[in-house]
């Protein structure tokens, strides 16, 4: 009997080990940023195992320029970025995105992760866009809260010579505001919440408001994704679990994201993921394609880029399409993508 049961434990430990070795490794990148937690929940819930990846996530990176620099240099094979994305491409980087992290498939706008905070004495008012003139507003240029400002002020009347854009990282951004070096700044969550509580006076301009559709992808090198489609479809399929988990148990998502983002306490955590749980959808649809077209578009209208590149040839919707239609239950919860959004893999957008 005793020598029955070492035999039973000796194969045990074979098979485990066996399975160990045979687990896909890879590393993911992502911001310091609310909308961003998906990623160690996949890992902290043991969703990539379950679909026999091995995750190491690289350190939260400030913004999504520090993530792409990341991916370049071979230290991740998978990020989260958006409007940076663009940028990166523009400089040859040959990009393709394959989720959203965070947006919406289903409409055209979603922004509700973006505010814009001002100090008390900017005479700035609440709700007033046009008190903005002349003020100087943090960003982080080439990000998304940059697209933010920019079509908030096309939108209000203003042009960018109207105020003075200061380049910030995020992070900085509360201490500049504190110190009266800005009137305002415009962050993604956590750090609108943050400067709420953090700075006396600080008050909220305008959150949201569905001025830009939201830009948030998981993007890869080309040949990355050529290479290991089966991997990719593995990791988006983790993920978009891990979406539906965080929908559903927001209290304990925020207690996530306290462990990733550095500094961030579990209160702020909590009211920053119930504007996040609005943008979590992973799908992609033709609304997605028009988003990084019209930011694009947008940045191109203003010289900020000096040239475009055809939407098409830089997402790539094929693994998301076997994921949504392979574990159709992981999205159940969400509003079903109009007729005259939804895509196939050989999808062309037009605009």
């Amino acid at each position: 009997m005793k020598r029955l049961l070492i035999l039973g434990l000796t194969l045990m430990l074979g098979v485990a080990s066996a399975s160990a070795q045979t687990m896909v490794k890879l590393t993911a990148g992502m911001v310091a940023s609310i909308d961003q937690i998906g990623l160690p929940i996949a890992v902290e819930r043991g969703f990539f195992e379950k679909q026999g990846l091995d995750v190491t996530i690289a350190r939260p990176y400030a913004t999504g320029v520090d993530a792409l620099n990341a991916l370049q240099a071979g230290e991740s094979q998978i990020v989260q970025v958006g409007v940076p994305m663009i940028g990166a491409v523009l400089r040859g980087m040959d990009l393709v995105a394959l989720g959203n992290y965070s947006g919406s498939a289903t409409k055209a706008g979603s922004d509700g992760t973006v505010a814009i905070i001002a100090r008390e004495g900017s005479g700035i008012e609440k709700g007033n866009l046009k008190s903005l003139k002349g003020k100087k507003i943090a960003a982080s240029f080439g990000t998304i809260n940059h697209l933010y400002i920019l079509a908030l002020l096309d939108k209000t009347g203003l042009k960018p010579d109207d105020v003075t854009l200061v380049n910030t990282p995020p992070p900085d951004m509360t201490v500049a505001l504190l110190a009266k070096g800005i009137d305002a700044f415009v962050g993604w969550d956590p750090w609108p919440i943050v400067a709420l509580k953090d700075v006396p006076g600080a008050f909220e301009v305008v959150r949201g408001g569905e001025f830009i559709a939201y830009l948030g992808f998981n993007v890869a090198l080309r040949s990355w994704v050529d290479q290991n489609m089966e991997t990719t479809v593995k990791f988006l399929t983790a993920m978009s679990e891990a979406d539906q988990w965080m929908r559903k148990n927001p209290k304990q998502a925020a207690q996530v994201a306290t462990r990733w983002i550095p500094g961030l306490k579990q209160d702020v955590a909590e009211a920053a993921m119930q504007f996040n749980i609005q943008q979590v959808d992973r799908r992609l649809s033709a609304n997605n394609y028009r988003a990084l077209w019209a930011a694009e578009d947008k940045l191109s209208s203003l010289g900020i880029i000096k040239s475009t590149f055809d939407v098409n040839k830089h997402l790539q919707p094929k693994p998301i399409l076997q994921v949504m239609k392979d574990h159709p239950q992981l999205f159940s919860d969400l509003a079903p993508i109009p007729d005259s959004a939804a895509i196939k893999p050989d999808f062309v957008f037009k605009p």
